[in-house]
């Protein structure tokens, strides 16, 4: 396998770099004209996109994005998960009417029914009987871990190296190369250095994990049923089960993220994989954009979580477990509708057949042009990495990245009507994904490994 020849790379790159800026002139007057926002850009993550600025949107319905200088592109990024039930789905739409404008009532710090309807299905899904809703899954798990502190009464959590969570500062560690546990690179303005607070180990490496719990003093262990934001990195065959076995061991708690991992399936992979995890959280993608999301605890430790309140701790207000908008009646009808109507299981199916057709192709083209890349998939989701076999762990995957190349794959692909996410190479389907969307990116992706490579 030969390595990529790096001045084709560089020359390709500055020539799609060059497309892009020519064909996106709109887009780039309202970036240079946004002044007054931080960095040009509503939220600083828009600023990751390749070519220099983002492309601005004019509308974007079910799996298509039309940018304001007219060109549609199939978007296989989905707003990073956010949007994985589609763009506007048409019972989400109607649903927002029916609140917003006939009934009225966006937020009124009162319950209604759609929120017991949203908790019994998501206890259907993920197993876990007793739910609450925030406003984000970075909400969901900065929460959670006050609760499991609480309960436990011990100080630290635990997390896998590059694994993602939000932005709850604890979850930013990461192993340096003598494997001792460090802030993630690039953390910013940390209250504290989150290796005080947290324990770190490498993903599929049960042996360090046995070691770390065996101080006594993790209050949970928060993972990721598969990392995601760095890559796909799967769990090896016996890793989930042996986690849950150590947690039961040392009296630990789990808590499975599946904000990323949804994708897996109905109920995630929770539910696919047969997990018993004390707790779930989830996030972005439950109403279809809008802002919402919630987490679950087993009867078990909802008990114990009410139980302490006869101690003193309280939930309510100065415990923090809660936001003025969460739980809002704009979010509850948002989520009754998408997991009632558009992320079911049939579409589940439907859309993992194509994720499944994209992967192969990928993986066909990666083969048959002798790259040393992988192709990793869960469920509707599939992503590339440089590097083969596929990573085991965070730091090999993070070891694996490219950012010229990837920069190369992403403007090559949105100069020719394909979104794919920049900085991980995600691919997601949704419901409106067709087989057409996906010969799409096959054409452009075998186009770009025969520039690339020949």
């Amino acid at each position: 396998m030969e390595p990529i020849n790096r001045r084709r790379l560089n020359e390709l790159l500055v020539r799609e770099r060059e497309q892009y800026r020519r064909a996106n002139a709109r887009s780039l007057s309202i970036h240079e004209s946004s002044r007054h926002l931080l960095a040009q850009v509503p939220m600083t993550w828009m600023s990751k996109w390749a070519g220099g600025f983002p492309v601005a949107f004019d509308q974007a319905h079910g799996a298509l994005i039309t940018d304001v200088d007219g060109h549609e592109l199939v978007d296989f990024a989905l707003g990073d998960t956010g949007a994985m039930a589609g763009h506007s789905p048409e019972p989400l739409a109607r649903a927002l009417e029916e609140r917003v404008g006939r009934r009225g009532g966006v937020t009124t710090m009162l319950p209604n029914e759609d929120a017991e309807w949203v908790a019994l299905e998501l206890a259907r899904r993920f197993g876990v009987s007793r739910w609450s809703f925030t406003l984000s899954a970075t909400d969901a798990n900065r929460w959670l871990l006050r609760l499991v502190r609480m309960v436990t009464g011990r100080p630290k959590v635990l997390v896998f190296s590059y694994s993602y969570h939000g932005t709850v500062d604890e979850t930013f560690v990461v192993l340096d190369e003598n494997g001792g546990a460090v802030p993630r690179p690039g953390n910013v303005g940390a209250a504290v250095d989150p290796s005080s607070t947290t324990r770190v180990v490498e993903f599929n490496d049960l042996a360090a994990l046995e070691s770390e719990l065996r101080h006594g003093d993790v209050a949970a262990v928060l993972t990721e049923p598969a990392l995601t934001n760095i890559g796909i990195v799967l769990p090896e065959p016996g890793f989930l089960e042996g986690a849950r076995r150590l947690c039961d061991e040392t009296g630990t708690l789990l808590i499975v993220d599946e904000t990323h991992t949804f994708s897996a399936g109905p109920g995630g992979a929770t539910r696919r994989w047969g997990l018993r995890p004390d707790a779930v959280t989830i996030g972005k993608s439950l109403g279809g954009g809008v802002p919402c999301g919630a987490y679950g605890l087993s009867q078990e430790l909802a008990d114990r979580v009410l139980g302490s309140l006869d101690q003193g701790a309280d939930i309510v207000d100065v415990g923090g477990v809660g936001g003025t908008l969460a739980g809002n009646a704009m979010s509850l009808a948002a989520m009754r509708a998408v997991l009632g109507e558009v992320l079911t299981d049939q579409a589940f199916a439907e859309m993992e057949v194509l994720a499944t057709s994209f992967a192969q192709g990928v993986r066909d083209s990666i083969e048959g042009h002798d790259l040393a890349w992988s192709v990793s998939q869960l469920g509707a989701r599939c992503e590339y990495r440089f590097m083969a076999p596929a990573p085991r762990s965070g730091g090999e995957s993070a070891r694996s990245t490219d950012a010229e190349l990837e920069d190369l794959l992403h403007l090559y692909c949105v100069n020719r009507g394909v979104l794919i996410t920049p900085f991980h190479n995600m691919a997601l389907m949704c419901p409106a994904t067709t087989q057409a969307h996906v010969a799409l990116h096959q054409r452009v992706f075998d186009a770009a490994l025969d520039e690339l490579v020949g």
